[in-house]
């Protein structure tokens, strides 16, 4: 009998072995027995689905992200389409950016549109018709009633409008910030994981050093020190935030990185970079995944915390955690001031919580019923 040498795999096969690692076990077949073995992130969605309040609280998030997006088509004082003197506007357009620089309609500027509308002009709003930073001192303190579903402020300002804008500032601050400390955690964490000796050593001194700082007082140094805008709340909470991915992808990386297809990859040749970014990285993004669904709720939490205090968004320009610290003086007198935005911080952060237990129950078989 003739024993045959076993060729070393070239670089497809030993991309289909780690896709195969990553996707469900196999089974014992026959030559012309064929199984289907579902894809591993049909199986984790699946895992997913079946939690109802999974569902809800993705439901939630993807809601909100639609009203964050669709803000100025939702609440905006500005006209939505005017037909006046068989000529057409679509006035709403010159409020949001970039269009506004093309200055579409010129002739509107000093146009009143109520005017307009006595005169017979055929004038539609938004469901929410009014601007976030539209003062109105005859409806100052109004609670909710037909004309303001939510109440006004101690300006007269919609609640219902400055809270659909305040998802815009809130949800990006999570988003951004998150973005920033997951891509920080991934590199730092990848370099100490791969290479592991003097490199992990000095990026594990560096995290250590980051613990040492509490992490909302770092923040507030930062904000405190930096000009106000609502550009540098998330790189503070990102460029403070990334040790906890890091130290994740650090021990993903140090499992991973002995596997046989890893091996299989150097004795081919490949490089560093490719093996990291092309079959490590895959491998280990899941339990990413899991910790940045949490890390945008507790950066929204920290943004609303710092809008509270008076670091944050600076007026006009609304915040959920602003909207509740210009509540404070009127919480006996007018509680809804205080009652809607508490509830849109508590089911945006309850949501991403859910949908982050969800992932983490579906990803990790230990876990699973």
């Amino acid at each position: 009998m003739v024993e045959e040498k076993d060729n070393p795999p070239d670089e497809a096969e030993v991309e289909e072995e780690q896709l195969d690692l990553v996707a469900a076990p196999q089974t014992p077949q026959g030559p012309s027995e064929e199984i289907l073995v579902p894809r591993y992130w049909s199986m984790v969605r699946g895992q997913f689905n079946r939690r109802f309040l999974n569902r809800v609280g993705l439901a939630i998030i993807l809601t909100m992200v639609v009203v964050a997006l669709l803000a100025p088509f939702l609440a905006n004082g500005t006209p939505v389409f005017v037909k006046h003197q068989s000529q057409i506007y679509f006035p709403i357009l010159q409020t949001i950016w970039p269009i506004k620089k093309l200055n579409l309609y010129p002739e509107l500027k000093e146009v009143s549109y109520k005017d307009w509308e006595k005169k017979g002009a055929e004038v539609y709003y938004t469901l929410v018709p009014y601007s976030y930073d539209d003062y109105d001192l005859n409806s100052i303190l109004m609670p909710p009633d037909s004309y303001h579903w939510l109440g006004t402020d101690e300006q007269g300002r919609d609640v219902l409008s400055r809270l659909i804008h305040g998802s815009r500032i809130s949800l990006a601050v999570g988003i951004v910030a998150v973005a920033i400390y997951v891509l920080i955690g991934m590199f730092f964490g990848s370099l100490a994981g791969y290479f592991g000796g003097t490199v992990d050593m000095a990026v594990s001194r560096l995290i250590e050093i980051m613990i040492c700082f509490p992490t909302f007082f770092l923040i507030l140094t930062l904000v405190a020190v930096l000009p106000p805008s609502p550009f540098y709340i998330p790189l503070a909470i990102g460029f403070t935030g990334w040790t906890g991915i890091a130290r994740l992808m650090r021990g993903e990386f140090l499992k991973l990185r002995d596997q046989d297809f890893i091996v299989a990859c150097r004795a081919q040749g490949m490089k560093n970079r490719r093996i990291i970014w092309r079959h490590i990285m895959p491998n280990a993004i899941s339990p990413i995944l899991v910790s940045a669904t949490f890390g945008v709720a507790s950066a929204v939490l920290i943004e609303s915390s710092l809008s509270f205090l008076g670091f944050g968004v600076q007026p006009p320009t609304p915040s959920w955690g602003d909207l509740l610290s210009q509540s404070r003086e009127f919480m006996d007198i007018a509680w809804w001031l205080t009652i809607f935005p508490g509830i849109a911080i508590f089911l945006t952060i309850t949501s991403y919580n859910l949908v982050g237990e969800g992932l983490r129950d579906a990803i990790d078989p230990k876990l699973r019923n």
